[in-house]
């Protein structure tokens, strides 16, 4: 639990932070919603050890995302995102949320009072990979409940990149579309160490 609100406030610190440390500099806030893809690993594990083979699925499902950057130049700037599975995904027998943190340089060809801002980051973080156990039981007083436990999480270092477009609908308020790619190191519990993320976010320009 303290990992996840740390994970997930950062982006809001990062802007809260500079907005006070300068009134003239650009910072924005945004909230987006979009998926991220792998393909499933082809490595089968006996995940109960009762002899019954579970191969994992492709990482897949709708991912919100959390981020703020401040632009301490007119072309350049430095931010954080958060990307997190709005649900559990069924993996491999147990249930799965991946969370994908990074903190980036940000560039923009074109700025000011432009309407269409592109964008281009890069930079570092990490994957976290939280596993849970559901189960059922039964009796005959209460009837059925079911019980998801956390068991374990996997960490792994990532590069981040990204490219998307900022529209502006006012003077302050955006619509952006986004394309990111992380490589993720040793990121054995899929097929592929590069997993896209398609998305859009909406956010708000303060100081703009």
């Amino acid at each position: 639990m303290r990992y996840t609100c740390f994970v997930i406030s950062a982006p809001l610190l990062l802007f809260m932070t500079a907005g006070l440390a300068s009134a003239q500099s650009g910072v924005d806030a945004y909230f987006g919603l979009g998926t991220a893809s792998a393909p499933a690993s082809t490595i089968g594990s006996d995940t109960f050890g009762d002899g019954n083979i579970y191969f994992p699925p492709r990482m897949g499902g709708l991912f919100g995302t959390v981020g703020g950057d401040f632009m301490f130049m007119p072309h350049f700037g430095v931010g954080a995102e958060t990307s997190f599975r709005m649900s559990q995904g069924s993996y491999a027998g147990l249930k799965y949320r991946p969370t994908f943190y990074d903190f980036n340089g940000i560039w923009q060809p074109f700025s000011g009072s432009r309407r269409i801002v592109p964008e281009f980051q890069a930079g570092l973080g990490g994957v976290n990979l939280k596993f849970y156990y559901t189960q059922q039981y039964c009796d005959i007083f209460a009837g059925c409940s079911t019980s998801n436990s956390y068991l374990e999480s996997s960490n792994h270092f990532q590069v981040h990149l990204s490219a998307g477009v900022k529209f502006y609908v006012t003077h302050s308020f955006f619509i952006r579309p986004q394309i990111d790619a992380h490589w993720v190191n040793n990121f054995f519990q899929f097929g592929s160490s590069w997993v896209p993320e398609y998305g859009a976010a909406v956010g708000y320009s303060f100081g703009r």
